[in-house]
């Protein structure tokens, strides 16, 4: 008969092993020895031949199942898409769960005092992805966007950051506000046959353009543009995390390179234009925008033509690739939300009056930037960060062994902690000031987004712009549940449904500035 003292070891055991993540050579031999008294011991022996992993809590995530576990997580990923298959194993699991990708130990977190210590952190400043798909795409040490090489990357990002702050964040408020009245006067470029806006193209082009006039300065197709970034996230999204065998076959990543080939050529082209017009100026002082710097420390020998061609491209790209996305989530929140609408107009008109926003209201439209933050908070477009330690560490008691990569949940851990409603759309959450560790859209620490000051500044001054001018609704009144959106490396809705698009109607109040184009929608 077993005894409780048994029963509790047995048990003990039995959540050790669901929980260990073992290699298919590792045998557990349970040895039961009984002794005078009725009395019993276990004997716990595991005998290995691979190196022995840590014991972690049941909760952890799948078992390792003699390697089938590690296929199968690996697979939901590229099933589902990054985003999905993190929410899945954090709901599943719990907020700490230990996966695998490509055969590499990857934890997925959503709890904030891990994700707080991991970007904190400098032994977590790199990133992890498929070599050779990244190779592929132009990042593979490369850029700053998944530049894996630590001392590559510090060399880049000052030229991005020197870029996105200082004199270049004032620019980029009076760049956006002329744009995007460009761009509505001539809505007749993104309107469907039957009169509606294609959103999402409007805000690609403008992000483009805004991005062109501030880092890059050369003439451009827009539309060809757009759509060639489209092509290579699609591709950068698509390669990832694709296994090695997959570039073996050349006809299924055909497009993928094409794509890439095709947005690269064309940058390319728009770089040599500049290095011309830089030949020609006689002022170099009025030129010395991001590509100028970069151009010229190619010249200097700093950096390869390669790396130049991949950062201009990237700090091109960054826009139309997220911001696009975020500002037409907002745009429906603000359709779906008419009281929300209200309380922002009420403090535009304060603040702005009847002329165009400008740096110093940028502080004073608390309203608008609660809106921005609790958009970003309920309806992400990044709500996951990729990283890899550097290092050997301990995260909220689990053990981290230097090579593990991390995936940071944000999103999901922005609707488990601290906010009063975490899961409606409301100003609410953000009245009373939200301690940073609970709320991390840009991230933070060494390798935070080096452009999240000029995201806001440009999120603020479009908002504005536009919604002085014009007021926007759904089609038939649907809301942002009704969009259907793929979650993989970041949150985007699948294009070419309806209900992208929207209606644009003058304000009444709006200046006669507007232009025919507002006009006639």
């Amino acid at each position: 008969m077993t005894s409780p003292a048994e029963l509790q070891l047995l048990r003990q055991f039995q959540t050790r092993a669901a929980g260990v993540s073992c290699p298919a050579q590792t045998v557990a031999v349970v040895l039961k020895t009984s002794f005078q008294k009725g009395a019993a011991q276990r004997c716990f022996l595991s005998v290995s031949t691979a190196e022995t992993k840590p014991l972690f809590p049941c909760s952890l995530g799948p078992g390792y199942c003699m390697g089938i576990g590690p296929l199968l997580s690996h697979g939901r990923f590229l099933w589902m898409g990054v985003g999905n298959a993190c929410n899945y194993y954090n709901k599943t699991y719990g907020e700490f769960v230990r996966v695998w990708i490509s055969g590499e130990e990857t934890f997925i977190i959503s709890k904030s005092s891990s994700v707080f210590h991991v970007m904190k952190h400098w032994h977590y400043v790199s990133r992890f992805g498929s070599k050779l798909g990244l190779q592929c795409i132009g990042m593979y040490e490369n850029g700053i966007i998944f530049n894996n090489n630590p001392a590559h990357w510090k060399e880049i990002r000052p030229f991005f950051t020197k870029a996105l702050s200082g004199p270049g964040l004032v620019r980029m408020i009076a760049i956006c506000v002329e744009s995007t009245i460009e761009h509505l006067d001539k809505l007749q470029e993104v309107t469907t046959e039957l009169g509606n806006i294609n959103v999402l193209n409007l805000m690609r082009r403008i992000m483009l353009d805004t991005s062109n006039k501030l880092f890059l300065g050369v003439p451009l197709d827009e539309n060809a543009i757009v759509l060639k970034i489209q092509n290579y996230f699609d591709a950068w999204q698509a390669l990832l995390l694709k296994p090695d065998i997959f570039f073996k076959i050349s006809w299924l990543c055909k497009k993928y390179k094409d794509a890439v080939k095709d947005l690269k050529g064309a940058m390319e082209i728009l770089i040599e234009q500049k290095r011309q017009k830089l030949s020609t100026v006689e002022k170099l002082d009025e030129h010395m925008d991001f590509a100028s710097q970069l151009i010229f420390a190619q010249n200097r020998g700093d950096l390869t033509a390669e790396n130049v061609n991949q950062c201009v491209l990237e700090m091109m790209i960054a826009a139309p690739d997220t911001l696009s996305v975020t500002l037409f989530f907002m745009l429906i929140l603000i359709a779906e939300h008419p009281t929300v609408e209200e309380e922002m107009m009420r403090e535009i008109e304060s603040v702005v009056g009847d002329r165009d926003i400008q740096s110093e209201d940028m502080p004073n439209l608390k309203i608008v930037e609660n809106f921005i933050y609790e958009s970003m908070r309920y309806q992400p477009v990044v709500d996951l960060i990729m990283r890899k330690a550097l290092q050997d560490d301990v995260i909220d008691g689990y053990p981290v062994k230097k090579g593990t990569n991390i995936i940071l949940n944000i999103g999901r851990m922005h609707k488990l902690e601290f906010f009063p409603k975490p899961n409606e759309f409301s100003l609410e959450n953000f009245e009373k000031n939200v301690p940073s560790r609970y709320f991390q859209p840009f991230g933070f620490g060494p390798r935070s987004c080096v452009g999240k000051f000029i995201a806001m500044v440009m999120m603020k001054a479009i908002l504005v712009t536009l919604l002085r001018r014009c007021r926007v609704h759904t089609m038939k009144g649907r809301g942002l549940n009704n969009i259907q959106k793929n979650n993989d490396l970041s949150m985007h809705p699948i294009e070419r449904q309806p209900l992208l698009e929207m209606v644009f109607t003058p304000r009444r109040n709006a200046s006669e500035d507007q232009g025919d184009g507002m006009d006639q929608h």
